[in-house]
Protein backbone atom coordinates (compact mmCIF):
# COMPACT_ATOMS: atom_id res chain seq x y z
CA UNK A 1 0.00 0.00 0.00
CA UNK A 2 1.40 3.40 -0.99
CA UNK A 3 0.73 6.38 1.18
CA UNK A 4 1.87 9.94 1.53
CA UNK A 5 -0.74 10.81 4.12
CA UNK A 6 -2.47 8.75 6.77
CA UNK A 7 -5.92 9.98 7.69
CA UNK A 8 -7.03 6.96 9.71
CA UNK A 9 -8.40 7.93 13.10
CA UNK A 10 -7.76 6.02 16.27
CA UNK A 11 -10.82 4.31 17.65
CA UNK A 12 -10.12 3.18 21.22
CA UNK A 13 -12.71 0.81 22.58
CA UNK A 14 -14.09 2.21 25.78
CA UNK A 15 -13.81 -0.21 28.67
CA UNK A 16 -13.91 -0.03 32.42
CA UNK A 17 -15.19 -1.50 35.64
CA UNK A 18 -18.12 0.73 36.51
CA UNK A 19 -20.84 -1.12 38.40
CA UNK A 20 -23.99 -1.71 36.38
CA UNK A 21 -26.38 -1.22 39.24
CA UNK A 22 -29.36 -1.05 36.93
CA UNK A 23 -28.95 -4.73 36.13
CA UNK A 24 -28.95 -6.05 39.68
CA UNK A 25 -32.66 -6.74 39.39
CA UNK A 26 -31.92 -9.45 36.85
CA UNK A 27 -29.94 -11.55 39.32
CA UNK A 28 -32.87 -13.64 40.49
CA UNK A 29 -33.62 -15.42 37.22
CA UNK A 30 -29.95 -16.21 36.61
CA UNK A 31 -29.36 -18.27 39.75
CA UNK A 32 -28.44 -21.89 39.07
CA UNK A 33 -29.16 -25.09 40.94
CA UNK A 34 -26.21 -27.08 42.34
CA UNK A 35 -26.90 -29.81 39.77
CA UNK A 36 -26.63 -27.34 36.90
CA UNK A 37 -23.44 -25.87 38.31
CA UNK A 38 -21.86 -29.31 38.59
CA UNK A 39 -22.76 -30.30 35.05
CA UNK A 40 -21.61 -27.07 33.41
CA UNK A 41 -18.22 -27.07 31.68
CA UNK A 42 -18.48 -23.43 30.67
CA UNK A 43 -20.30 -20.32 31.82
CA UNK A 44 -24.02 -19.75 31.43
CA UNK A 45 -24.28 -16.69 29.25
CA UNK A 46 -27.32 -14.47 28.80
CA UNK A 47 -28.06 -11.31 26.86
CA UNK A 48 -30.00 -8.76 28.91
CA UNK A 49 -31.01 -5.12 28.64
CA UNK A 50 -30.26 -2.75 31.51
CA UNK A 51 -33.43 -0.81 30.71
CA UNK A 52 -36.42 -1.13 28.42
CA UNK A 53 -36.03 2.40 27.04
CA UNK A 54 -33.21 4.79 26.20
CA UNK A 55 -32.98 8.33 24.87
CA UNK A 56 -30.29 9.01 22.28
CA UNK A 57 -29.18 12.44 21.12
CA UNK A 58 -28.52 13.45 17.55
CA UNK A 59 -26.35 16.57 17.49
CA UNK A 60 -26.88 18.93 14.59
CA UNK A 61 -23.14 19.65 14.45
CA UNK A 62 -22.28 15.92 14.25
CA UNK A 63 -25.26 14.21 12.62
CA UNK A 64 -25.83 10.57 13.39
CA UNK A 65 -26.77 8.50 16.41
CA UNK A 66 -24.60 5.89 18.10
CA UNK A 67 -26.70 2.84 18.97
CA UNK A 68 -25.79 2.92 22.64
CA UNK A 69 -28.67 0.67 23.77
CA UNK A 70 -27.55 -0.65 27.16
CA UNK A 71 -27.43 -4.38 26.37
CA UNK A 72 -25.06 -6.64 28.28
CA UNK A 73 -23.76 -10.19 28.23
CA UNK A 74 -23.86 -11.83 31.67
CA UNK A 75 -21.75 -14.79 32.84
CA UNK A 76 -22.87 -17.15 35.59
CA UNK A 77 -21.33 -20.26 37.16
CA UNK A 78 -17.85 -19.64 35.77
CA UNK A 79 -16.28 -16.71 33.93
CA UNK A 80 -16.26 -16.38 30.17
CA UNK A 81 -12.51 -16.47 29.53
CA UNK A 82 -10.90 -16.40 26.09
CA UNK A 83 -7.20 -16.41 25.25
CA UNK A 84 -6.41 -14.98 21.83
CA UNK A 85 -2.93 -15.59 20.44
CA UNK A 86 -0.71 -16.03 17.42
CA UNK A 87 2.61 -17.85 17.42
CA UNK A 88 4.16 -15.31 15.06
CA UNK A 89 3.14 -12.81 12.42
CA UNK A 90 3.20 -15.67 9.92
CA UNK A 91 0.45 -17.46 11.84
CA UNK A 92 -3.27 -16.63 12.04
CA UNK A 93 -4.92 -15.44 15.23
CA UNK A 94 -6.49 -18.31 17.18
CA UNK A 95 -8.68 -18.40 20.28
CA UNK A 96 -9.17 -20.88 23.13
CA UNK A 97 -11.82 -20.84 25.83
CA UNK A 98 -11.12 -21.76 29.43
CA UNK A 99 -13.73 -24.28 30.56
CA UNK A 100 -13.96 -26.31 33.76
CA UNK A 101 -14.37 -30.05 34.14
CA UNK A 102 -14.40 -31.49 37.65
CA UNK A 103 -13.30 -28.12 38.94
CA UNK A 104 -10.15 -28.09 36.80
CA UNK A 105 -9.45 -25.55 34.08
CA UNK A 106 -9.14 -26.88 30.56
CA UNK A 107 -8.41 -25.12 27.25
CA UNK A 108 -11.05 -25.63 24.57
CA UNK A 109 -9.92 -24.65 21.07
CA UNK A 110 -12.58 -22.66 19.23
CA UNK A 111 -13.09 -22.75 15.45
CA UNK A 112 -10.41 -20.94 13.44
CA UNK A 113 -12.87 -18.46 11.97
CA UNK A 114 -14.06 -17.29 15.39
CA UNK A 115 -11.78 -14.23 15.40
CA UNK A 116 -9.69 -12.37 12.86
CA UNK A 117 -7.77 -10.03 15.13
CA UNK A 118 -7.61 -8.86 18.75
CA UNK A 119 -10.43 -6.30 18.73
CA UNK A 120 -13.24 -8.64 19.82
CA UNK A 121 -15.73 -11.21 18.56
CA UNK A 122 -16.78 -10.01 15.08
CA UNK A 123 -20.46 -9.86 14.18
CA UNK A 124 -21.51 -10.85 17.71
CA UNK A 125 -24.50 -8.53 18.19
CA UNK A 126 -27.28 -8.35 15.60
CA UNK A 127 -29.21 -5.07 15.74
CA UNK A 128 -32.39 -4.06 13.97
CA UNK A 129 -34.26 -0.80 14.41
CA UNK A 130 -37.83 -0.20 13.24
CA UNK A 131 -39.68 3.11 13.15
CA UNK A 132 -43.14 3.85 14.54
CA UNK A 133 -44.80 2.33 11.44
CA UNK A 134 -42.90 -0.95 11.79
CA UNK A 135 -40.56 -0.21 8.88
CA UNK A 136 -37.01 -1.54 9.35
CA UNK A 137 -34.63 1.44 9.15
CA UNK A 138 -31.41 -0.14 10.53
CA UNK A 139 -29.96 -3.63 10.24
CA UNK A 140 -26.36 -4.20 11.30
CA UNK A 141 -23.96 -6.35 13.27
CA UNK A 142 -21.34 -5.23 15.77
CA UNK A 143 -18.27 -6.80 17.32
CA UNK A 144 -18.14 -7.52 21.04
CA UNK A 145 -15.16 -7.02 23.32
CA UNK A 146 -15.73 -9.10 26.50
CA UNK A 147 -13.42 -6.66 28.33
CA UNK A 148 -15.78 -3.81 27.57
CA UNK A 149 -17.44 -1.61 30.21
CA UNK A 150 -18.75 -3.99 32.84
CA UNK A 151 -20.09 -4.36 36.35
CA UNK A 152 -21.55 -6.81 38.84
CA UNK A 153 -25.13 -8.03 38.50
CA UNK A 154 -25.43 -9.59 41.94
CA UNK A 155 -23.92 -8.75 45.35
CA UNK A 156 -22.13 -12.06 45.92
CA UNK A 157 -20.12 -11.74 42.69
CA UNK A 158 -16.37 -11.04 42.98
CA UNK A 159 -15.79 -7.43 44.01
CA UNK A 160 -13.39 -6.83 41.11
CA UNK A 161 -12.89 -8.40 37.72
CA UNK A 162 -9.55 -10.01 37.07
CA UNK A 163 -9.75 -9.36 33.32
CA UNK A 164 -8.13 -6.47 31.43
CA UNK A 165 -10.08 -3.33 30.60
CA UNK A 166 -9.88 -3.29 26.80
CA UNK A 167 -9.25 -5.33 23.68
CA UNK A 168 -5.92 -4.44 22.03
CA UNK A 169 -5.90 -3.00 18.54
CA UNK A 170 -2.18 -2.54 18.05
CA UNK A 171 -1.57 -4.23 14.67
CA UNK A 172 1.32 -6.21 16.14
CA UNK A 173 -0.37 -7.52 19.28
CA UNK A 174 0.69 -11.11 20.01
CA UNK A 175 -1.59 -12.31 22.80
CA UNK A 176 -4.68 -11.08 24.61
CA UNK A 177 -7.00 -12.27 27.38
CA UNK A 178 -10.72 -11.43 27.22
CA UNK A 179 -13.21 -12.20 29.93
CA UNK A 180 -16.51 -11.55 31.65
CA UNK A 181 -16.14 -12.34 35.35
CA UNK A 182 -18.76 -14.64 36.89
CA UNK A 183 -21.65 -12.65 38.26
CA UNK A 184 -20.67 -9.76 36.02
CA UNK A 185 -21.97 -8.34 32.75
CA UNK A 186 -20.12 -6.66 29.86
CA UNK A 187 -21.65 -4.05 27.59
CA UNK A 188 -22.17 -5.40 24.06
CA UNK A 189 -21.97 -1.92 22.55
CA UNK A 190 -18.88 -1.46 20.37
CA UNK A 191 -18.37 2.18 21.20
CA UNK A 192 -16.31 4.25 18.81
CA UNK A 193 -15.50 1.17 16.72
CA UNK A 194 -18.97 1.56 15.21
CA UNK A 195 -20.36 4.12 12.82
CA UNK A 196 -23.35 6.28 13.76
CA UNK A 197 -26.66 5.80 11.98
CA UNK A 198 -28.94 8.49 10.62
CA UNK A 199 -32.19 8.56 12.55
CA UNK A 200 -34.57 11.47 12.57
CA UNK A 201 -36.03 12.66 15.85
CA UNK A 202 -38.79 10.31 16.91
CA UNK A 203 -39.55 6.97 18.54
CA UNK A 204 -38.14 3.61 17.45
CA UNK A 205 -37.91 0.00 18.57
CA UNK A 206 -34.48 -1.66 18.69
CA UNK A 207 -34.00 -5.40 18.88
CA UNK A 208 -30.58 -6.76 19.87
CA UNK A 209 -29.71 -10.44 19.60
CA UNK A 210 -26.66 -12.69 19.53
CA UNK A 211 -25.62 -14.14 16.16
CA UNK A 212 -26.41 -17.85 15.74
CA UNK A 213 -22.71 -18.65 15.35
CA UNK A 214 -22.07 -17.50 18.92
CA UNK A 215 -25.31 -18.86 20.35
CA UNK A 216 -24.27 -22.31 19.16
CA UNK A 217 -20.66 -21.84 20.27
CA UNK A 218 -21.39 -20.63 23.81
CA UNK A 219 -24.88 -22.04 24.44
CA UNK A 220 -26.65 -18.68 24.55
CA UNK A 221 -30.44 -18.73 24.33
CA UNK A 222 -32.10 -17.12 21.32
CA UNK A 223 -33.79 -14.37 23.32
CA UNK A 224 -33.19 -10.94 21.75
CA UNK A 225 -33.56 -7.88 23.95
CA UNK A 226 -36.04 -5.20 22.93
CA UNK A 227 -35.43 -1.56 23.77
CA UNK A 228 -37.64 1.45 23.06
CA UNK A 229 -35.51 4.25 21.60
CA UNK A 230 -36.31 7.95 21.63
CA UNK A 231 -34.10 10.10 19.39
CA UNK A 232 -33.92 13.77 20.22
CA UNK A 233 -32.13 16.38 18.13
CA UNK A 234 -30.08 19.02 19.90
CA UNK A 235 -27.44 21.61 19.17
CA UNK A 236 -24.29 22.46 21.06
CA UNK A 237 -25.58 26.02 21.16
CA UNK A 238 -28.67 25.14 23.18
CA UNK A 239 -26.82 24.63 26.44
CA UNK A 240 -25.71 21.01 26.02
CA UNK A 241 -22.60 21.72 24.03
CA UNK A 242 -19.90 21.51 26.67
CA UNK A 243 -21.19 18.30 28.24
CA UNK A 244 -21.77 16.77 24.81
CA UNK A 245 -18.27 17.45 23.66
CA UNK A 246 -16.93 15.93 26.87
CA UNK A 247 -19.19 12.88 26.50
CA UNK A 248 -18.24 12.29 22.89
CA UNK A 249 -14.55 12.41 23.59
CA UNK A 250 -13.19 15.91 23.12
CA UNK A 251 -10.17 14.82 25.14
CA UNK A 252 -6.82 15.70 23.67
CA UNK A 253 -3.85 13.50 24.37
CA UNK A 254 -3.71 9.95 25.59
CA UNK A 255 -7.20 8.45 25.48
CA UNK A 256 -10.75 8.38 26.68
CA UNK A 257 -11.60 9.97 29.96
CA UNK A 258 -8.64 12.25 30.57
CA UNK A 259 -7.46 15.70 29.62
CA UNK A 260 -3.98 16.00 28.23
CA UNK A 261 -1.60 18.53 29.76
CA UNK A 262 -1.51 21.72 27.79
CA UNK A 263 2.07 21.06 26.82
CA UNK A 264 0.97 17.93 24.98
CA UNK A 265 -1.42 19.73 22.70
CA UNK A 266 1.01 20.71 19.95
CA UNK A 267 3.34 19.06 17.49
CA UNK A 268 7.09 19.05 17.40
CA UNK A 269 9.09 21.50 15.32
CA UNK A 270 8.92 21.13 11.59
CA UNK A 271 8.36 17.55 10.71
CA UNK A 272 5.52 16.29 12.89
CA UNK A 273 2.48 15.53 10.69
CA UNK A 274 -0.68 17.46 11.40
CA UNK A 275 -3.80 15.48 12.44
CA UNK A 276 -5.17 15.84 8.94
CA UNK A 277 -1.96 14.41 7.54
CA UNK A 278 -1.47 11.48 9.87
CA UNK A 279 -3.80 10.33 12.59
CA UNK A 280 -1.97 8.12 15.05
CA UNK A 281 -2.42 4.38 14.40
CA UNK A 282 -5.00 2.37 16.26
CA UNK A 283 -3.76 1.27 19.66
CA UNK A 284 -5.62 0.85 22.90
CA UNK A 285 -4.26 1.04 26.40
CA UNK A 286 -3.53 -1.73 28.83
CA UNK A 287 -5.14 0.01 31.75
CA UNK A 288 -8.16 2.07 32.70
CA UNK A 289 -6.85 5.29 31.15
CA UNK A 290 -7.08 3.71 27.67
CA UNK A 291 -3.85 5.25 26.46
CA UNK A 292 -3.14 5.58 22.78
CA UNK A 293 0.60 5.90 23.05
CA UNK A 294 2.89 8.89 23.52
CA UNK A 295 1.68 11.58 21.19
CA UNK A 296 -0.40 14.76 21.09
CA UNK A 297 -3.07 13.66 18.61
CA UNK A 298 -6.64 13.31 19.84
CA UNK A 299 -8.25 9.94 20.29
CA UNK A 300 -11.38 9.22 18.30
CA UNK A 301 -14.56 10.17 20.20
CA UNK A 302 -15.48 7.37 22.62
CA UNK A 303 -19.27 7.18 22.79
CA UNK A 304 -20.02 6.23 26.38
CA UNK A 305 -22.11 3.16 27.25
CA UNK A 306 -25.57 3.82 28.58
CA UNK A 307 -24.68 2.84 32.13
CA UNK A 308 -22.03 5.58 32.31
CA UNK A 309 -23.82 8.48 30.67
CA UNK A 310 -25.72 9.55 33.76
CA UNK A 311 -22.42 10.13 35.54
CA UNK A 312 -20.82 12.13 32.73
CA UNK A 313 -22.13 15.57 33.69
CA UNK A 314 -20.78 15.17 37.22
CA UNK A 315 -17.48 13.91 35.87
CA UNK A 316 -17.17 16.89 33.53
CA UNK A 317 -17.46 19.20 36.52
CA UNK A 318 -15.00 17.12 38.52
CA UNK A 319 -12.42 17.29 35.75
CA UNK A 320 -12.14 21.03 36.29
CA UNK A 321 -10.74 20.26 39.75
CA UNK A 322 -8.37 17.48 38.68
CA UNK A 323 -4.98 17.58 40.33
CA UNK A 324 -1.73 15.74 39.73
CA UNK A 325 -2.46 12.02 39.71
CA UNK A 326 -6.19 12.44 39.09
CA UNK A 327 -7.02 12.76 35.43
CA UNK A 328 -10.62 11.90 34.68
CA UNK A 329 -12.69 13.26 37.52
CA UNK A 330 -13.64 9.82 38.83
CA UNK A 331 -10.54 7.89 39.79
CA UNK A 332 -6.96 8.24 40.90
CA UNK A 333 -4.36 7.39 38.29
CA UNK A 334 -1.61 6.20 40.62
CA UNK A 335 1.96 7.08 39.84
CA UNK A 336 4.70 4.72 40.94
CA UNK A 337 6.85 6.01 43.78
CA UNK A 338 10.64 5.77 43.60
CA UNK A 339 12.77 4.79 46.54
CA UNK A 340 13.10 7.52 49.17
CA UNK A 341 16.82 7.86 48.46
CA UNK A 342 19.54 6.58 46.20
CA UNK A 343 20.45 2.91 46.63
CA UNK A 344 23.44 2.20 48.85
CA UNK A 345 25.84 -0.68 49.11
CA UNK A 346 27.66 -2.51 46.36
CA UNK A 347 25.78 -2.74 43.04
CA UNK A 348 24.95 -6.30 42.06
CA UNK A 349 23.03 -8.19 39.39
CA UNK A 350 21.60 -11.22 41.22
CA UNK A 351 20.39 -14.43 39.63
CA UNK A 352 16.68 -13.57 39.72
CA UNK A 353 14.06 -13.15 36.98
CA UNK A 354 14.69 -10.19 34.70
CA UNK A 355 12.75 -8.39 31.97
CA UNK A 356 12.99 -9.34 28.31
CA UNK A 357 12.74 -6.27 26.08
CA UNK A 358 11.54 -6.82 22.53
CA UNK A 359 10.65 -4.48 19.68
CA UNK A 360 7.56 -4.52 17.48
CA UNK A 361 7.92 -3.72 13.76
CA UNK A 362 7.32 -0.06 12.92
CA UNK A 363 3.83 0.96 11.82
CA UNK A 364 1.81 4.13 11.20
CA UNK A 365 4.38 4.93 8.51
CA UNK A 366 3.85 8.11 6.51
CA UNK A 367 5.63 10.90 4.65
CA UNK A 368 5.67 14.43 6.05
CA UNK A 369 7.21 17.62 4.73
CA UNK A 370 8.90 20.16 6.95
CA UNK A 371 5.95 22.54 7.01
CA UNK A 372 6.52 26.17 7.82
CA UNK A 373 9.25 25.55 10.39
CA UNK A 374 11.57 23.46 8.24
CA UNK A 375 10.64 24.14 4.60
CA UNK A 376 12.03 22.01 1.82
CA UNK A 377 12.46 18.89 3.92
CA UNK A 378 11.01 15.37 3.57
CA UNK A 379 10.56 13.17 6.62
CA UNK A 380 9.62 9.52 7.06
CA UNK A 381 7.50 9.35 10.23
CA UNK A 382 6.53 6.14 12.04
CA UNK A 383 5.25 4.68 15.29
CA UNK A 384 7.31 2.30 17.39
CA UNK A 385 6.77 0.07 20.40
CA UNK A 386 9.17 -1.71 22.76
CA UNK A 387 7.54 -4.23 25.09
CA UNK A 388 8.47 -6.48 27.98
CA UNK A 389 8.02 -10.25 27.52
CA UNK A 390 9.06 -10.85 31.14
CA UNK A 391 9.09 -12.76 33.36
CA UNK A 392 9.98 -9.69 35.49
CA UNK A 393 9.17 -5.98 35.40
CA UNK A 394 11.67 -3.43 34.17
CA UNK A 395 11.99 -1.03 37.11
CA UNK A 396 14.16 2.08 36.74
CA UNK A 397 14.53 4.87 39.31
CA UNK A 398 16.05 8.25 38.57
CA UNK A 399 17.61 10.45 41.27
CA UNK A 400 18.58 14.08 40.78
CA UNK A 401 21.44 15.80 42.55
CA UNK A 402 20.50 19.37 43.54
CA UNK A 403 21.18 21.80 40.73
CA UNK A 404 21.94 19.15 38.11
CA UNK A 405 19.93 18.96 34.86
CA UNK A 406 19.96 15.15 34.68
CA UNK A 407 19.12 12.25 36.96
CA UNK A 408 21.25 9.20 37.67
CA UNK A 409 19.31 6.05 36.73
CA UNK A 410 19.34 2.67 38.50
CA UNK A 411 17.75 -0.65 37.53
CA UNK A 412 16.31 -2.73 40.39
CA UNK A 413 16.02 -6.50 40.76
CA UNK A 414 13.52 -8.49 42.84
CA UNK A 415 13.19 -12.05 44.08
CA UNK A 416 10.10 -14.23 43.71
CA UNK A 417 8.56 -12.64 46.82
CA UNK A 418 8.90 -9.12 45.46
CA UNK A 419 11.81 -8.19 47.72
CA UNK A 420 14.49 -5.97 46.19
CA UNK A 421 17.72 -7.96 46.16
CA UNK A 422 20.00 -5.91 43.92
CA UNK A 423 20.51 -2.86 41.74
CA UNK A 424 22.88 -1.53 39.13
CA UNK A 425 23.57 1.91 37.61
CA UNK A 426 22.06 2.14 34.13
CA UNK A 427 22.72 5.55 32.63
CA UNK A 428 20.76 8.75 33.09
CA UNK A 429 17.40 10.46 32.75
CA UNK A 430 16.98 13.84 31.06
CA UNK A 431 14.17 16.39 30.90
CA UNK A 432 12.61 16.78 27.43
CA UNK A 433 10.79 20.14 27.10
CA UNK A 434 9.52 19.60 23.54
CA UNK A 435 5.78 19.67 22.84
CA UNK A 436 4.41 16.15 22.92
CA UNK A 437 7.00 15.13 25.52
CA UNK A 438 7.46 17.51 28.50
CA UNK A 439 8.64 14.80 30.90
CA UNK A 440 11.69 12.86 32.04
CA UNK A 441 13.20 10.44 29.55
CA UNK A 442 15.34 7.43 30.34
CA UNK A 443 18.27 7.57 27.93
CA UNK A 444 19.42 4.74 25.65
CA UNK A 445 16.21 2.76 26.02
CA UNK A 446 15.80 2.28 22.26
CA UNK A 447 17.08 3.60 18.95
CA UNK A 448 15.67 3.92 15.44
CA UNK A 449 17.66 3.38 12.27
CA UNK A 450 16.83 3.47 8.58
CA UNK A 451 18.76 0.63 6.94
CA UNK A 452 19.55 0.19 3.27
CA UNK A 453 18.47 -2.89 1.35
CA UNK A 454 21.74 -4.58 2.43
CA UNK A 455 20.75 -3.63 6.03
CA UNK A 456 23.62 -1.17 6.42
CA UNK A 457 22.72 2.04 8.22
CA UNK A 458 21.52 4.95 6.08
CA UNK A 459 20.01 7.32 8.67
CA UNK A 460 19.78 7.26 12.46
CA UNK A 461 17.05 9.01 14.40
CA UNK A 462 18.20 11.41 17.06
CA UNK A 463 15.68 9.99 19.52
CA UNK A 464 17.11 7.49 21.98
CA UNK A 465 15.47 8.65 25.23
CA UNK A 466 12.02 7.58 26.41
CA UNK A 467 9.55 7.91 29.24
CA UNK A 468 8.43 4.39 30.09
CA UNK A 469 4.67 3.81 30.33
CA UNK A 470 2.43 0.80 29.78
CA UNK A 471 0.45 2.17 26.84
CA UNK A 472 -0.32 -1.12 25.02
CA UNK A 473 -1.21 -4.68 25.94
CA UNK A 474 1.11 -6.60 23.60
CA UNK A 475 0.94 -10.12 25.02
CA UNK A 476 -1.02 -10.83 28.18
CA UNK A 477 -0.51 -14.58 27.82
CA UNK A 478 3.21 -14.53 28.72
CA UNK A 479 4.36 -15.72 32.14
CA UNK A 480 3.71 -13.19 34.93
CA UNK A 481 1.82 -10.80 32.64
CA UNK A 482 0.14 -8.06 34.67
CA UNK A 483 -3.42 -7.52 33.38
CA UNK A 484 -3.80 -4.36 35.47
CA UNK A 485 -0.50 -2.46 35.24
CA UNK A 486 0.20 0.84 36.98
CA UNK A 487 1.64 3.93 35.27
CA UNK A 488 -0.52 3.62 32.19
CA UNK A 489 -1.23 7.31 32.59
CA UNK A 490 1.39 9.55 31.01
CA UNK A 491 0.55 12.47 33.28
CA UNK A 492 1.82 10.48 36.27
CA UNK A 493 4.40 8.11 34.82
CA UNK A 494 7.12 10.53 33.75
CA UNK A 495 7.51 13.22 36.39
CA UNK A 496 7.49 17.01 36.40
CA UNK A 497 10.28 19.40 35.48
CA UNK A 498 11.03 20.06 39.16
CA UNK A 499 10.94 16.38 40.18
CA UNK A 500 13.76 15.22 42.43
CA UNK A 501 13.20 11.55 41.60
CA UNK A 502 11.16 9.44 39.18
CA UNK A 503 10.20 5.77 38.91
CA UNK A 504 9.50 4.38 35.42
CA UNK A 505 8.26 0.82 34.94
CA UNK A 506 7.55 -1.35 31.92
CA UNK A 507 5.35 -4.17 33.14
CA UNK A 508 5.28 -7.76 31.90
CA UNK A 509 3.11 -8.15 28.80
CA UNK A 510 2.85 -4.42 28.13
CA UNK A 511 4.59 -2.20 25.62
CA UNK A 512 5.30 1.49 25.23
CA UNK A 513 4.16 3.12 21.97
CA UNK A 514 5.58 6.35 20.60
CA UNK A 515 3.35 7.58 17.79
CA UNK A 516 4.55 9.09 14.53
CA UNK A 517 3.36 12.58 15.43
CA UNK A 518 6.08 13.12 18.06
CA UNK A 519 9.38 14.96 17.64
CA UNK A 520 12.12 12.42 16.92
CA UNK A 521 9.77 9.76 15.51
CA UNK A 522 11.06 10.29 12.00
CA UNK A 523 14.03 10.18 9.64
CA UNK A 524 15.15 13.08 7.47
CA UNK A 525 15.00 11.51 4.01
CA UNK A 526 15.47 14.73 2.02
CA UNK A 527 18.73 13.44 0.51
CA UNK A 528 17.97 9.70 0.75
CA UNK A 529 17.62 8.10 -2.71
CA UNK A 530 14.49 6.20 -3.68
CA UNK A 531 14.64 2.46 -3.15
CA UNK A 532 14.09 -0.34 -0.63
CA UNK A 533 14.88 0.26 3.04
CA UNK A 534 14.17 -1.16 6.49
CA UNK A 535 13.07 0.72 9.57
CA UNK A 536 14.86 -0.83 12.54
CA UNK A 537 13.47 -0.49 16.07
CA UNK A 538 16.20 -1.56 18.48
CA UNK A 539 15.59 -1.97 22.21
CA UNK A 540 18.38 -1.46 24.76
CA UNK A 541 20.96 -0.50 22.08
CA UNK A 542 23.83 0.12 24.52
CA UNK A 543 22.97 -3.06 26.48
CA UNK A 544 22.98 -1.09 29.71
CA UNK A 545 19.77 -2.72 30.92
CA UNK A 546 20.04 -6.25 32.27
CA UNK A 547 17.72 -8.69 30.48
CA UNK A 548 17.04 -12.39 30.15
CA UNK A 549 17.84 -12.25 26.43
CA UNK A 550 19.72 -9.66 24.38
CA UNK A 551 19.30 -11.46 21.05
CA UNK A 552 15.66 -10.52 20.34
CA UNK A 553 15.84 -6.73 20.70
CA UNK A 554 15.63 -5.76 17.02
CA UNK A 555 12.62 -5.59 14.69
CA UNK A 556 12.71 -4.62 11.00
CA UNK A 557 9.95 -3.25 8.78
CA UNK A 558 10.49 -3.14 5.02
CA UNK A 559 9.50 0.00 3.08
CA UNK A 560 10.03 1.36 -0.44
CA UNK A 561 10.68 5.10 -0.96
CA UNK A 562 9.64 6.79 -4.19
CA UNK A 563 8.42 10.09 -5.61
CA UNK A 564 10.25 13.37 -6.06
CA UNK A 565 11.54 16.00 -3.58
CA UNK A 566 8.59 17.57 -1.81
CA UNK A 567 6.32 14.79 -3.08
CA UNK A 568 7.98 11.68 -1.70
CA UNK A 569 5.95 8.48 -1.34
CA UNK A 570 6.34 5.39 0.79
CA UNK A 571 5.08 1.90 0.00
CA UNK A 572 4.70 -0.38 3.02
CA UNK A 573 4.46 -4.08 2.15
CA UNK A 574 2.65 -6.43 4.51
CA UNK A 575 4.76 -7.83 7.33
CA UNK A 576 3.99 -11.52 6.91
CA UNK A 577 0.22 -11.68 7.61
CA UNK A 578 0.04 -8.18 9.11
CA UNK A 579 -1.01 -5.72 6.41
CA UNK A 580 -0.91 -2.44 8.33
CA UNK A 581 1.20 0.48 7.24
Amino acid sequence: MTTTRTTRLRRPLLAGTTAVAAMAVTAGFMAATPEQATAATGPRLSLIAATDSVTLTSWKEEPGVFLDLGTYLTAEGTPLELKVTRKSYKDPVVVTQTVYEGGKAKAKVLPRDTVKDFSGLPGFAEITVTDSTGKKVVSRTESFCPNNASGRVRPDAPATSKYPESCPTNPFTLGSVWGVEKGWAANTYSGAYTQPVKLAAGTYTAKVGVAKKYRDLFGIADKPATVRVTVQERSWEDGGGAAARQATGEHAGHGAGQQAPAAHAGHGPGHAPSPAQAGAPETSGAGPSYNVGHGPLKAAPPALPWALKRQEAARAEARAADTTGQTDGSRKAPALTPQAKRPTGTPSVPNVPKPDLRSLPAYGITISDGGQDVPGKDYLAFSANVWNAGPAQLVVDGFRSPGKPTMDAFQYFYDANGKQVGYTPTGTMEWDPRPGHVHWHFTDFASYRLLKADQKEAVRSGKEAFCLANTDAVDYTVKNANWHPFNTDLSTACGQENSISVREVLDVGSGDTYTQDLPGQSFDITDVPNGTYYIQVLANPAKRLKETNLDNNSALRKIVLGGTPGKRTVTVPAHDLVNAN
